[in-house]
């Protein structure tokens, strides 16, 4: 199996030289940029044959979420996360509407870089079937993933969406009426086959079954042993 490719943009010498050395360490082909501009240009050249992105927030003139924009105009599925000193939760939102997977708070050490970086290469390894359904039309309700929004259409509100909920709710939308396993969903969303993330699971699709119990037609209905799915009743 060919080596997992990362484009990393950081503008710290220092911090680049001890990452992009642990990364080659540890079996990656890293790709070192410590300009945002040179990173655009390669973007908007369609030079983006990576596999995760790892961007520096505050890098100068061209900022990492401006190359996250960019990015996501090109390819809505490779993993980008955000490495940032800033820990506002205003700067977080902002990051996570552009499309980012995650932030790394600066300092971090090498070993959560490692396991987000393996984490998010496993998820997005596991590719989804082809969606049988529009996910964005579920009943009274539209779906924005992108804007992490469920809009009740029949009483006109809306609700803001954890990134989590909506990538569920992404998944289990686009398959209705198909048996989703427990192994797959949670591969698909946190990455690994474990049992707490199990209990995770079913919180969240709890969750899922409040936010659109508004719609009596629609059901996630958990099939013993084997995993969920969901109805709309016509």
């Amino acid at each position: 199996m060919s080596r997992a490719r990362i484009l990393y943009v950081e503008d710290d010498e220092g911090l680049g030289f001890v990452t992009r050395d642990n990364l080659e360490i540890n079996g990656f082909e890293v790709v070192h940029l410590d300009s945002g501009r040179v990173a655009l240009q390669a973007i908007e050249a369609g030079e983006l044959h990576y596999d995760l992105c790892l961007l520096d927030v505050m890098l100068p003139g061209v900022d990492g979420f401006t190359l996250a924009r960019k990015i996501r105009e090109r390819d809505q599925d490779i993993p980008i996360l955000f490495l940032t000193a800033k820990s506002l939760e205003e700067d977080r939102l902002q990051g996570l509407r552009l499309g980012a997977d995650d932030y790394i708070t600066k300092p971090f050490s090498i070993e959560e870089l490692l396991l987000r970086v393996e984490v998010f290469l496993r998820r997005n390894r596991v590719r989804p079937a082809a969606l049988a359904f529009d996910p964005r039309h579920i009943g009274h309700y539209v779906f924005d993933a992108e804007q992490l929004q469920l809009t009740n259409r029949q009483a006109n509100t809306a609700r803001r969406l954890t990134r989590r909920e909506a990538e569920l709710l992404q998944l289990l939308s686009g398959r209705r009426e198909t048996v989703l396993e427990r192994a797959e969903i949670l591969e698909r969303i946190w990455g690994e086959n474990d049992y707490f993330l199990g209990r995770s699971l079913d919180v969240f699709v709890s969750r899922l079954r409040k936010y659109l119990r508004a719609d009596p037609r629609i059901k996630i209905e958990n099939i013993h042993g084997v995993g969920f799915t969901l109805t709309v009743a016509e």
